[in-house]
């Protein structure tokens, strides 16, 4: 493969972000109108909690994907924006209210994803099982994907989050095995790599999700596909990390978006049905499209 020039560390700081990774201010009266719902029905989205470049586009398209279980994580990731704590008690009203607004939105296709919930015996399950089942009973021709957490070993709470009848069920592996103690400290790469695959296994259609520019080299991306693809994955989303805060994990470096394209036929190659490669991808970004991946 083609090695493409990056930025290093030490020339991110002397230069701005390039010209691939700009994006438009979320505008216009769909974004409006997502915005007023999200407020109204005192709703949670990982659009602003992640900090996602794509929120403009996406709100703009009438769409948005909504995190339940509140916005407090039991988890220290250190790329992400989400705030780290002891959350509240669960709000047992919230699958209904989540299940209304996307049928006042009228979306065709939903995506659900929550943060980590460690200290709950069945890791938020239950409440993953009700919003889904309510958004379909009210929405019965809307698709859904679900974004769900690491359950920690916890099968018998996987099987309940992914029982309801969602089209997609996804869990990020965010990078790779090497990194992970420093991008994923409470998490373990072999265990996200069984969830898939139990998730596989019980039928489901299987999606994740890998950062760029944290400092993986091509051959641990590489090496990472072939373990996924192993593991019964179906989707991968691979996009570039942004520091969320100067408090947050550093940018390592700027993929170019030649070497997405790279990746992501690398990707097919390696067995996988669908990649979607590039800079400003985020694990929901064009999640519509994913609902019609064969199993």
């Amino acid at each position: 493969m083609i090695e493409l020039p990056v930025i290093s560390e030490g020339e991110q700081k002397k230069k701005r972000k390039p010209d691939w990774l700009r994006v438009k201010l979320p505008i216009g009266k769909e974004y409006a109108k997502v915005r007023k719902l999200v407020d109204n029905h005192k709703l949670h989205t990982i659009c602003e909690s992640g900090s996602c470049p794509n929120m403009g586009e996406c709100w703009g398209a009438g769409t948005a994907t909504f995190m339940i279980l509140g916005n407090v994580c039991t988890r220290s990731c250190t790329f992400c924006a989400v705030a780290t704590g002891r959350p509240p008690e669960y709000d047992e009203e919230e699958p209904k209210r989540v299940a209304e607004a996307i049928k006042l939105m009228g979306v065709k296709h939903a995506v659900l994803t929550s943060v980590n919930r460690d200290e709950l015996k069945d890791r938020g399950a239950e409440i993953w099982y009700q919003t889904v089942k309510l958004t379909k009973e009210l929405s019965p021709e809307t698709t859904i994907e679900t974004l769900i957490p690491d359950v920690k070993g916890n099968w018998d709470a996987l099987y309940r989050m992914i029982e309801p009848g969602q089209e997609v069920v996804s869990h990020n592996i965010e990078t790779v095995e090497r990194l992970y103690r420093r991008v994923r400290p409470q998490a373990k790469y072999h265990r996200s790599l069984e969830q898939i695959k139990k998730t596989k296994e019980a039928g489901m259609r299987t999606k994740t999700g890998i950062m760029l520019g944290v400092g993986e080299t091509q051959d641990e991306v590489h090496k990472a596909m072939d373990d996924l693809a192993a593991n019964g994955l179906d989707i991968l989303t691979l996009g570039q990390y942004l520091q969320p805060t100067k408090m947050h994990l550093e940018v390592a470096e700027f993929i170019h978006p030649d070497q997405f394209d790279a990746y992501r036929e690398e990707g097919l190659k390696r067995g996988l049905k669908y990649v979607e490669s590039g800079p400003l991808v985020r694990s929901s970004y064009h999640a519509e499209r994913h609902v019609n991946v064969p199993i």
